[in-house]
């Protein structure tokens, strides 16, 4: 399947921190994919998110193919442990899209659920062995 996304000017961008559980199940997911990129339906919202290596970005069904806010510039390298937030840049491109964060950060962590009851992991699985100390 092939998107091609658009982007409007963008509007606003401020510096937000994602909790690590999401961060870490979504790019999970995304290192599962054999395209490079994460398609989710976030269905109680009628939005589309994609993600990819750089960025997340939020499509709504009703203007389709334009980006009403991206999530980029993740830190994951900055956190202290896995359980820590990772902190990025949400760039809005509609006025009114800052308006949109907080349900995007409460569906966002169902549509992930939901997208990994859904995918089977391929291949064969591995026990690795260490040795006593």
């Amino acid at each position: 399947m092939i998107i091609t996304c658009y982007r409007d000017q963008e509007v606003a961008s401020e510096s937000i921190q994602l909790p690590a559980a999401i961060y870490n199940l979504a790019f999970t997911l995304l290192s599962r994919s054999n395209t490079g990129n994460l398609i989710i339906p976030i269905r109680a919202m009628q939005y589309l998110a994609i993600l990819d290596d750089e960025e997340l970005v939020f499509l709504d069904g009703g203007r389709k193919c334009w980006i009403d806010i991206a999530w980029r510039h993740f830190h994951p390298q900055a956190r202290a442990a896995l359980a820590d937030p990772v902190e990025y840049e949400a760039v809005y491109y509609q006025a009114e899209a800052k308006t949109l964060m907080p349900r995007l950060q409460a569906e966002l962590p169902r549509a992930l659920h939901a997208l990994a009851s859904k995918s089977r992991i391929e291949g064969a699985a591995q026990v690795l062995k260490f040795p006593k100390p």
